[in-house]
């Protein structure tokens, strides 16, 4: 069934809607603020700030995940993404107040934490009520259609955020406008999914631990577990878990470089523009992938294919990061956000398909959590190392080499599962 089917389903165009929405608000929530901090002309910023700042829009993905699902699975899905949009609404308009009044460091990290957190509450919601709004033979391609789409909207809106920042200004008071615009998003997104009736979400049964701690605990235990039982599973979050740790020094590397070195390329300017452009290329890159991971797994197989992802951002960051000037690392975003979606997807596909019903949820809570904690790891490690100017050829080798290592773990699990599976002769 291809999209134009699947949007003929009314359930799943609105939470589509909902979804776009919401993510389009957080994309312009981040960006907003992400200027806010980096490229505000009154306010100096350190790698180590801009790490925090990473953390705080990283970590709510990790800590809040395993307890979304725990509490998911209790509540009227429909009601609590109503009342979560309008929550998140309150308190990006209370964010963005702060941000025009100059209020920095940690009192600005804490709200930014509780606004990122509940957004990842509600990614939870939208991703747990998809299979009450299409056919369970259609989950996969309607959930990458939704994640792949999702993604370009959400850069959209940090684009978006780039844009009004031009409007309103760099300063703290055009700061603070830019970031109170990502309210609208909050609240289209409550309107939309208030459209459905109650109870149309789910859950339709409640089956968990009676505390959502013990439900949690339990949940990433077996799908740890479960996880390193499956090969095909266990192999990819080596591959992914490498992607990860590269990307965050890339991260990093880029938004520094952007601030501090890289010089305007003809009509192509750098600072703020530069990040927004770089934003493009990688949501470019998501696209293509999002089109052609499917065809490119059919002719090579889900390993190749992982494989040739790895080594494709390997080379990328290697050839196109070294130069560190602007027209390369344009480039660099686009085969990177390309190779990191090729394998997200070859992942995501291996634990819809050999991960039983009863335990795939754990695994996915699992997943999300460790690999934005990683992330989050990784950019801590690179600020203190990096220079302030973002100069750093070390750290573009050291992330060029934990891609090399990723290929080297996908495949030594691979194989190692194998010669377990193949029998020996009698």
């Amino acid at each position: 069934m291809g999209p134009r089917r699947l949007l003929g389903f009314a359930g799943y165009r609105r939470l589509l809607l909902s979804r776009f929405l919401s993510q389009w608000g957080d994309g312009l929530f981040q960006g907003g603020l992400l200027g806010a901090v980096v490229f505000n002309p009154e306010r100096a910023v350190s790698p180590a700030e801009i790490a925090g700042g990473f953390a705080v829009l990283l970590l709510p993905y990790s800590i809040v995940g395993p307890f979304a699902g725990a509490l998911l699975d209790r509540w009227d899905r429909r009601r609590v993404l109503v009342a979560a949009n309008v929550v998140r609404g309150v308190l990006v308009l209370v964010t963005a107040g702060c941000v025009a009044a100059g209020v920095a460091g940690l009192p600005l990290l804490m709200l930014a934490l509780v606004v990122m957190g509940i957004s990842r509450f509600i990614g939870a919601g939208l991703s747990a009520a998809l299979p009450h709004v299409v056919p369970v033979r259609n989950l996969v391609e309607a959930n990458a259609l939704a994640v792949t789409i999702g993604a370009i909207v959400s850069v959209f809106g940090a684009a978006c955020a780039f844009g009004l920042r031009s409007v309103f200004g760099e300063d703290d008071a055009g700061s603070g406008i830019t970031t109170a615009v990502a309210v609208v998003g909050s609240v289209l997104a409550a309107v939309a999914a208030a459209r459905f009736t109650r109870g149309a979400l789910g859950p339709d049964a409640v089956d968990e631990p009676s505390t959502a701690v013990a439900a949690v605990a339990n949940g990433l235990f077996d799908g740890a577990r479960v996880a390193l039982r499956t090969p095909s599973v266990a192999a990819g979050f080596c591959a992914l878990l490498a992607h990860r740790v590269s990307f965050g020094i890339s991260l990093l590397l880029t938004v520094l470089l952007m601030r501090f070195s890289f010089e305007d390329w003809g009509p192509v300017t750098a600072g703020e523009p530069g990040l927004g452009l770089v934003l493009g290329f990688g949501a470019a890159g998501i696209f293509v992938a999002g089109v052609t991971t499917a065809r490119v797994v059919t002719a090579l197989g889900r390993k190749r294919a992982v494989l040739l992802a790895l080594g494709l951002a390997a080379s990328a960051q290697l050839c196109l990061g070294l130069p560190m000037v602007l027209p390369t690392a344009l480039l660099a975003a686009f085969l990177i956000a390309y190779a990191g979606q090729v394998v997200k997807l070859c992942v995501d596909a291996a634990v819809q398909r050999d991960i039983g019903d009863e335990a795939r949820g754990r695994v996915f809570a699992l997943y999300d959590m460790l690999f934005n904690i990683t992330q989050v790891f990784a950019v801590g490690i690179a600020a203190t190392m990096i220079p302030a100017n973002g100069e750093s050829v070390p750290l573009i080798v050291i992330a060029t080499v934990v891609y090399l290592i990723g290929m080297a773990g996908f495949e030594l699990v691979t194989r190692r599962h194998q010669r377990r599976e193949t029998p020996h002769p009698a």
